[in-house]
């Protein structure tokens, strides 16, 4: 399971865009919670998309105080689209069709999941969710998922900026690094696809890469020449849904840590916190941050299960990957995680202040490695328990 059994090898992790067919159906999934949140902090949403040539079409279950207009649920997709850039004939923010299949939630998931009487609220689902934190970074995030991100992030920043204006939104990023004694020393190849305008030229546009590339990784990292990769196929003219269809949910990997952890197999978007699918894999990813901010150890990984209906965990787990401090066990650590963090899916639901519109922005460029915002935007990506950690494991 751990990577840190080995000391030395390479290892890959690969991110998309915002622009990528999956990401645009994610990022539209999250626009439509946080329509249902911004309304009712307390709704229940699990909304899918798919999208494809000209055509936009949400699939899903809902439950809300306060009703939500068909013309506002088209309005939320179609502003999701125009944010990240859709303008080309073959899906248009303005022209694509929209069709919507969202309906009520079953009441069966309703009462096992509603607190009543003596009873807590429950877990949205049964299911297992992993958290991860590791030194590689100053994100405390593996260092091959990270400079992905980064490096479509900086790409997408100038094709909004207008400094990169031949980009189009569809991209890829894959990198590889060289560990030496279980720590990265340097990229052994770079591979970017990028959607590109018409016609453009593909020696100019790899020389606008690279120059991205090079001032993300650190100083002496890059790969060398004949393993950077811009466009292996050739052009990329077609692309986003027009290209291939996408689908909520398809990107986990992409959206976690890239590979160099467990994951638990649920996807988070569209989904409302009382769904520890998403909530319980925030608390793992605080928990485990916090672990490694405490400086308990340089790498964590936290597993966490529910069952539908129950609102205790079934079970905690934590592998500190053989980097844990002196006297500093994982089972003393699992002791201390139950009593710093109420894991209830309410308990995380308040603990992180997750009945807010803030999922939007989480669609494109991980869930986790960001930074926590003002409005309570990431906020399981704060390093406030790790006094309260030490604390606990001293008692």
């Amino acid at each position: 399971m751990s990577l840190a059994s080995r000391a030395d090898y390479v290892f890959t992790s690969e991110s998309v865009s915002e622009g990528h067919p999956d990401k645009v159906a994610d990022r539209i999934s999250d626009a439509i919670l946080d329509l249902y949140l911004s309304k009712d902090g307390q709704a229940r949403v699990a909304v899918e998309t798919m999208v494809t040539t000209n055509q936009i079409v949400l699939a899903g279950e809902v439950r809300s105080a306060i009703p939500v207009s068909m013309e506002e649920l088209e309005s939320a997709a179609r502003g999701a689209v125009k944010a990240i850039g859709y303008e080309q004939d073959g899906f248009h923010w303005r022209d694509s069709s929209f069709q919507c299949f969202v309906h009520e939630q079953s009441a069966d998931i309703a009462q096992g999941v509603d607190a009543a009487g003596n009873k807590d609220e429950g877990a949205g689902d049964q299911g297992i969710m992993f958290g991860f934190a590791t030194r590689e970074t100053p994100a405390l995030m593996p260092a091959p998922i990270y400079y992905s991100h980064e490096i479509l992030k900086a790409l997408a920043k100038g094709r909004h900026d207008g400094s990169m204006p031949m980009l189009e939104p569809d991209s890829k990023s894959q990198v590889t690094l060289r560990y030496e004694n279980g720590k990265p020393v340097g990229a052994t190849s770079v591979v970017v696809s990028t959607q590109h305008s018409a016609g453009y030229d593909q020696h100019d546009l790899r020389e606008h890469v690279r120059s991205v590339v090079e001032g993300i990784l650190p100083e002496g990292w890059m790969c060398p020449d004949d393993e950077f990769y811009v466009n292996p196929t050739g052009k990329f003219e077609v692309g986003g849904p027009d290209g291939d269809a996408g689908l909520t949910g398809r990107k986990i990997i992409v959206d976690t840590y890239g590979g160099a952890a467990p994951h638990g197999g649920g996807a988070f978007s569209g989904k409302d916190p009382t769904k520890v699918d998403r909530s319980a894999a925030y608390a793992a990813r605080y928990l485990a941050k916090n672990v490694v901010a405490a400086d308990l150890a340089d790498a964590c990984t936290i597993q966490l299960a529910y069952a539908i209906g129950v609102s205790k965990p079934l079970s905690i787990y934590v592998d500190l990957h053989g980097t844990a401090r002196d006297g500093v066990t994982p089972d003393a650590v699992e002791t201390a995680l139950a009593q710093v963090m109420d894991l209830s899916p309410r308990g995380i639901r308040e603990h992180l202040g997750l009945n807010k519109p803030i999922f939007e922005r989480t669609a494109a460029y991980g869930h986790f490695g960001r930074t926590p915002e003002e409005d309570g935007g990431f906020s399981w990506e704060k390093t406030d328990l790790a006094d309260a950690l030490k604390g606990a494991l001293q008692t």
